[in-house]
């Protein structure tokens, strides 16, 4: 009997968060997946040469790393300072032999209603990050979140937003993340798909569900992919038919999953997976 085919499946390491690197690095082994999305705050913990170590010897590629951004502050010092952590994140994304940095812009500073104001110094700090990418071999993806998470989290909330800041740079500098969690419900984003795939931008796909009710504090609502609303191979064909022929990376925030044996998520999800997405 052939194994089932998982070569264009990520596991996003927030999926399995309970699992340690190490951890997780045997499960991917075990169960056959190839390709993992990393964030940045365990794998400083772990080491981020130690990290590359794993991963690699695991046989595994990093699709993407979670996140850079938070670009929006007004105050000289705190801009300064994400730069520095943004070029910092460059770095991890480049030992980890990833080419992509994922981007969540950042909300509205304290005291701020200015989002035209905010989004305009994403692209004063796009300006300066995406050269410093760019020599080192990744690309930044901005990643529009559900307008839901405007105010604190990302003032930009759609594709046509994303790629309006993406744009202004080299495709090869500044793309965006699809999300299907946080687009789907947008009659527009299948044609800011298409543009963005015509000017080659897709630098990555993530997949979530929607389900409801959504969970006081809404940040740990993404369903287990076939559990909600969205259909993911309609997405799927959407960005395959914009040229996107990449991973395709199941990143959820859910405490419910979080509190289940981690290789056992793990399990489920690529059989979801196969279940809903691959074809």
């Amino acid at each position: 009997m052939s194994k089932p085919d998982l070569s264009r499946f990520s596991i996003n390491q927030m999926t399995v968060k309970q699992l340690s690197l190490p951890e997780l690095a045997d499960a991917c082994r075990d169960l056959g997946v190839v390709n993992v999305g990393l964030w940045r705050e365990p794998v400083q913990t772990y080491g981020v040469e130690a990290t590359a170590k794993l991963v690699g010897d695991a046989g595994l590629t990093v699709t993407t790393l979670c996140r850079g951004g938070f670009l929006t502050a007004i105050d000289p010092d705190e801009r300064a300072a994400a730069l520095a952590d943004n070029r910092r994140a460059v770095d991890e994304a480049a030992a980890l032999g990833t080419e992509v940095l994922v981007l969540v812009s950042g909300g509205l500073p304290a005291g701020s209603k200015d989002l035209h104001g905010a989004r305009e110094r994403i692209a004063d700090a796009l300006a300066e990050l995406g050269p410093y990418a760019e020599r080192q071999g990744v690309k930044l993806a901005i990643e529009p979140l559900h307008p839901m998470y405007a105010a604190d989290r990302c003032v930009v909330s759609t594709l046509a937003q994303a790629l309006d800041l993406a744009e202004r740079f080299p495709a090869h500098q500044v793309g965006v993340t699809v999300d299907t969690y946080h687009v789907w419900w947008d009659d527009r984003a299948p044609a800011q798909i298409a543009r963005a795939g015509a000017g080659g931008r897709i630098h990555s796909f993530q997949l979530a569900d929607w389900t409801t009710p959504l969970p006081e504090g809404v940040l740990t609502g993404r369903g287990q992919i076939g559990d909600g609303a969205i259909d993911m191979r309609e997405w799927q064909g959407h960005v395959e038919t914009a040229g996107y022929t990449g991973a395709i990376e199941v990143e959820l925030f859910n405490d419910g999953l979080w509190a289940r044996d981690g290789r056992e998520v793990l399990a489920e999800t690529a059989q979801r997976f196969l279940a809903h997405v691959n074809r």
